[in-house]
């Protein structure tokens, strides 16, 4: 199962690297290096944690993508979130290319620390909820989670994801970078409700945890 985390690490490494470096039209682009390099440590050392602290949550989430929810209305919601991700490396490329934006070189390394700490949030989601599917189901044994950073926002990997996200086009010294961030804010909102509703429905105690819990994404914001 590691090697299989590790192969897929690196496989979505030379995937974001053809998406910079190709529409970019060039290698010397040091904002899409450090970018890579930080995005791809931070996803190494979590596959290694998680393969030694909890396999099984490791095996949940190499099963993700458009493809692998169950759900038609999820399907949709992963396919566009998709295009976003990709936009938010395509976009910045040909701003590269073209020089449409300038970002400053300090601005770029905040994005770049924006992204460690998106993926610093996301680890201490799992490390309170072994039951965090890249898909929306339900484990036979799951139970609702409320410790942690459960115990202030509802859906902290959203959050944590979001944080990275707008990351992204600071890192990659782009202000045009930010239109896949608002393509992809919708689809997000909207998985975030529609996975409300499921676990309402079909995870017991959840609609109390909901009543205890009011903010979902940021505290006293929304």
């Amino acid at each position: 199962m590691l090697g299989k985390a590790l192969l897929s690490l690196v496989i979505l490494g030379v995937v974001m690297g053809a998406l910079l470096f190709g529409p970019a039209g060039t290698l010397a682009w040091w904002q899409a290096w450090v970018l890579l390099a930080v995005y791809m440590v931070c996803g190494l050392i979590i596959t290694l944690a998680l393969a030694r602290r909890d396999p099984a949550l490791l095996q949940r989430r190499l099963k993700g993508g458009p493809t692998a929810e169950k759900r038609p209305r999820q399907q949709v919601i992963m396919g566009f979130a998709s295009i976003g991700f990709t936009s938010l490396l395509v976009v910045p490329a040909l701003d590269r290319r073209y020089g449409w934006s300038h970002v400053s070189a300090p601005l770029a390394l905040l994005g770049n620390a924006l992204v460690a700490l998106g993926f610093y949030l996301v680890w201490r989601v799992y490390r309170v909820n072994t039951f965090t599917s890249a898909t929306i189901e339900l484990a036979e044994d799951q139970h609702v989670i409320s410790t942690g950073p459960y115990a202030r926002v509802r859906h902290p990997m959203y959050a944590g994801a979001l944080v990275y996200v707008l990351g992204m086009p600071l890192a990659l010294a782009s202000w045009w970078g930010f239109l896949g961030v608002a393509f992809m804010l919708p689809f997000l909102i909207w998985r975030l409700l529609d996975e409300e509703r499921f676990l309402a429905r079909n995870l017991p105690g959840y609609s109390e945890y909901q009543r205890k819990v009011k903010w979902r994404l940021l505290p006293h914001v929304w």
